[in-house]
Protein backbone atom coordinates (compact mmCIF):
# COMPACT_ATOMS: atom_id res chain seq x y z
CA UNK A 1 0.00 0.00 0.00
CA UNK A 2 1.34 3.40 -0.96
CA UNK A 3 1.78 6.05 1.64
CA UNK A 4 -0.26 9.14 0.94
CA UNK A 5 1.63 12.42 0.84
CA UNK A 6 -1.33 14.66 1.36
CA UNK A 7 -1.64 17.14 4.19
CA UNK A 8 -4.94 15.54 5.20
CA UNK A 9 -3.28 12.16 5.86
CA UNK A 10 -0.63 13.84 8.05
CA UNK A 11 -3.24 15.73 10.04
CA UNK A 12 -5.44 12.68 10.59
CA UNK A 13 -2.60 10.39 11.68
CA UNK A 14 -1.22 13.09 13.97
CA UNK A 15 -4.75 13.71 15.27
CA UNK A 16 -5.28 10.07 16.22
CA UNK A 17 -1.92 10.01 18.04
CA UNK A 18 -2.94 13.07 20.06
CA UNK A 19 -6.30 11.51 20.89
CA UNK A 20 -4.57 8.39 22.20
CA UNK A 21 -2.22 10.55 24.28
CA UNK A 22 -5.18 12.49 25.65
CA UNK A 23 -7.02 9.32 26.65
CA UNK A 24 -3.90 7.95 28.37
CA UNK A 25 -3.41 11.25 30.21
CA UNK A 26 -7.05 11.25 31.38
CA UNK A 27 -6.71 7.68 32.68
CA UNK A 28 -3.45 8.52 34.47
CA UNK A 29 -4.91 11.67 36.02
CA UNK A 30 -8.04 9.84 37.16
CA UNK A 31 -6.00 7.05 38.72
CA UNK A 32 -3.76 9.49 40.58
CA UNK A 33 -6.78 11.45 41.82
CA UNK A 34 -8.36 8.21 43.05
CA UNK A 35 -5.22 7.24 44.92
CA UNK A 36 -4.92 10.66 46.53
CA UNK A 37 -8.62 10.60 47.50
CA UNK A 38 -8.24 7.21 49.18
CA UNK A 39 -5.11 8.38 51.02
CA UNK A 40 -6.86 11.58 52.09
CA UNK A 41 -9.71 9.55 53.60
CA UNK A 42 -7.62 6.77 55.21
CA UNK A 43 -4.54 8.55 56.62
CA UNK A 44 -6.41 10.09 59.58
CA UNK A 45 -7.84 6.67 60.44
CA UNK A 46 -4.47 4.95 60.10
CA UNK A 47 -2.72 7.59 62.21
CA UNK A 48 -5.26 6.94 64.97
CA UNK A 49 -4.28 3.28 65.26
CA UNK A 50 -1.81 2.26 67.96
CA UNK A 51 1.81 2.06 66.84
CA UNK A 52 2.64 -1.28 68.51
CA UNK A 53 0.21 -3.25 66.37
CA UNK A 54 -2.32 -4.07 69.09
CA UNK A 55 -5.91 -3.16 68.41
CA UNK A 56 -7.09 -2.90 72.01
CA UNK A 57 -9.16 -6.10 72.13
CA UNK A 58 -8.11 -8.99 74.36
CA UNK A 59 -8.28 -12.46 72.90
CA UNK A 60 -9.94 -15.36 74.62
CA UNK A 61 -7.53 -17.58 76.61
CA UNK A 62 -8.64 -20.61 74.61
CA UNK A 63 -7.66 -18.90 71.36
CA UNK A 64 -4.35 -17.75 72.90
CA UNK A 65 -3.53 -21.32 73.95
CA UNK A 66 -4.31 -22.65 70.48
CA UNK A 67 -2.15 -19.93 68.88
CA UNK A 68 0.75 -20.75 71.23
CA UNK A 69 0.51 -24.45 70.42
CA UNK A 70 0.40 -23.81 66.70
CA UNK A 71 3.34 -21.38 66.86
CA UNK A 72 5.37 -23.76 69.01
CA UNK A 73 4.73 -26.72 66.70
CA UNK A 74 5.27 -24.74 63.53
CA UNK A 75 8.47 -23.00 64.63
CA UNK A 76 9.78 -26.15 66.26
CA UNK A 77 9.25 -27.92 62.94
CA UNK A 78 10.95 -25.01 61.17
CA UNK A 79 13.98 -25.27 63.50
CA UNK A 80 14.21 -28.97 62.71
CA UNK A 81 14.17 -28.17 59.00
CA UNK A 82 16.96 -25.61 59.43
CA UNK A 83 19.05 -28.10 61.39
CA UNK A 84 18.47 -30.75 58.73
CA UNK A 85 19.35 -28.25 56.00
CA UNK A 86 22.65 -27.35 57.71
CA UNK A 87 23.46 -31.02 58.30
CA UNK A 88 22.75 -31.94 54.68
CA UNK A 89 24.79 -28.98 53.43
CA UNK A 90 27.81 -30.06 55.48
CA UNK A 91 27.35 -33.65 54.33
CA UNK A 92 27.23 -32.47 50.71
CA UNK A 93 30.46 -30.49 51.12
CA UNK A 94 32.10 -33.52 52.74
CA UNK A 95 30.99 -35.77 49.87
CA UNK A 96 32.30 -33.25 47.30
CA UNK A 97 35.69 -33.18 49.02
CA UNK A 98 35.84 -36.98 48.99
CA UNK A 99 34.80 -37.03 45.34
CA UNK A 100 37.59 -34.59 44.49
CA UNK A 101 40.19 -36.77 46.26
CA UNK A 102 38.93 -39.90 44.49
CA UNK A 103 39.11 -38.03 41.17
CA UNK A 104 42.73 -37.04 41.81
CA UNK A 105 43.62 -40.64 42.74
CA UNK A 106 41.89 -42.04 39.64
CA UNK A 107 43.66 -39.51 37.44
CA UNK A 108 47.01 -40.61 38.89
CA UNK A 109 46.16 -44.28 38.37
CA UNK A 110 45.12 -43.64 34.75
CA UNK A 111 48.33 -41.73 34.11
CA UNK A 112 50.44 -44.58 35.51
CA UNK A 113 48.44 -47.12 33.46
CA UNK A 114 49.08 -45.11 30.27
CA UNK A 115 52.79 -44.95 31.06
CA UNK A 116 52.87 -48.73 31.63
CA UNK A 117 51.07 -49.29 28.33
CA UNK A 118 53.65 -47.13 26.52
CA UNK A 119 56.51 -49.09 28.12
CA UNK A 120 54.92 -52.42 27.17
CA UNK A 121 54.48 -51.23 23.58
CA UNK A 122 58.10 -50.04 23.44
CA UNK A 123 59.37 -53.47 24.61
CA UNK A 124 57.54 -55.27 21.82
Amino acid sequence: MKRQNSTFYFLTSNFSFHVIQLIAFIILTGSLLGIFFILYKKIPILSGLPKNGHHGFKKNEFILNIEKKIKYNYFHFFEKQMLLHKLLSKFRVWILKIERKVDVLLHGIRKKAQELDKEVKKRK
